[in-house]
C-alpha cells in the first residue's frame, strides 16, 4: 500500500478535518495519528503503527532520546474515527504542534499520511524543492 497525492482542505471551529475519500479508504476502519517529524502529523493504518510502535518499543530506554521519542509518539497517539462526512477529529494539542490553524495540507507520505499546516507544508516544500540535487546526492541508483 502506498499513499500518494496533496490535497488541500480546511480545519473547522471544533477542530474537524477531511481526509480524501482515496486516502481513507486505503486507511480503512481502524488507523492511528500521532506526532511526527518536521512539525507534522502522520496517520498510519494500525498494522503498520503495531509494527513500529513494536520496533520503538524494542529500543532500550537506558538513553534519554528513546524515553523521550517513545512518550512522545504513544503519549500523542490516537485511534482515529470518521464521520458521515469522512472528518477525523484533531486534538487540539496535535494542532498546536502542527501549526494548524484553518488551512490545511494532507499529503500521502509512502507507508503513512501526513498532515500539515499550509504555510508550514508551503515553506518545507520551498526549501525541499531548492535543495533537490543535495537531497538525492547520496541516494545511489534512486533517482527520480
Amino acid at each position: 500500500m502506498m499513499f500518494m497525492g496533496e490535497y488541500s482542505h480546511t480545519i473547522d471551529t471544533k477542530g474537524r478535518l477531511i481526509i480524501p475519500a482515496k486516502l481513507r479508504e486505503q486507511l480503512g476502519d481502524s488507523c492511528i495519528m500521532t506526532k511526527s517529524l518536521d512539525n507534522c502529523l502522520a496517520i498510519y493504518t494500525y498494522e503498520v503503527f503495531e509494527a513500529k510502535a513494536t520496533q520503538l518499543a524494542a529500543q532500550s530506554n537506558g538513553k534519554a532520546s528513546v524515553r523521550g521519542l517513545k512518550r512522545s509518539i504513544f503519549a500523542n497517539a490516537n485511534e482515529l474515527e470518521f464521520d458521515k462526512q469522512g472528518r477525523i477529529l484533531v486534538p487540539a494539542t496535535l494542532r498546536n504542534y502542527a501549526f494548524l490553524k484553518k488551512e490545511a495540507v494532507v499529503i500521502g507520505a509512502g507507508d503513512h499520511v501526513e498532515i500539515w499546516s499550509r504555510e508550514h507544508w508551503d515553506a518545507y516544500s520551498a526549501d525541499m524543492d531548492a535543495n533537490m540535487e543535495a537531497l538525492t546526492e547520496n541516494m545511489e541508483g534512486l533517482i527520480f
